[in-house]
């Protein structure tokens, strides 16, 4: 099953952190991300660019409005994912642990729902 690991952290707080720091946290992704590739876990994955690049799209009565920046006012932002495959629930919340930003952060896992084609 596939499950998408959505990584949530403070942007305002990870831009207080020291140049070391971010440094050896980008070694730990690197590390983790071949983890996976090597494991067979990995599908896909990206870092976002912060919320201030962000635009929301919306269509109302046939109107597409949009609005800069994200829709909702949250202590933490969206900041990157990983889709994965794994055997089950727990098995892919392992691998969430394991992601550098749950220590500062949060990530969601969440099924992939699948359509019948």
């Amino acid at each position: 099953m596939q499950y998408l690991l959505m990584i949530y952290q403070n942007e305002a707080e990870y831009a207080k952190i020291d140049t070391g720091t971010t440094q050896k946290m980008s070694a730990e992704y690197e590390a983790f991300t071949q983890s996976i590739i090597r494991n067979g876990n990995f599908k896909a994955g990206d870092r976002l660019r912060p919320t201030t690049t962000a635009t929301t799209v919306r269509v109302r009565d046939g109107k597409t409005l949009t609005t800069d920046g994200p829709f909702a006012e949250t202590r933490e932002q969206l900041g990157g994912y990983y889709l994965i495959e794994a055997k089950d629930l727990n098995a892919a919340i392992e691998i969430a642990a394991r992601i550098p930003s749950a220590r500062i952060g949060s990530i969601e896992v969440r099924p992939i729902w699948v359509y019948d084609k």
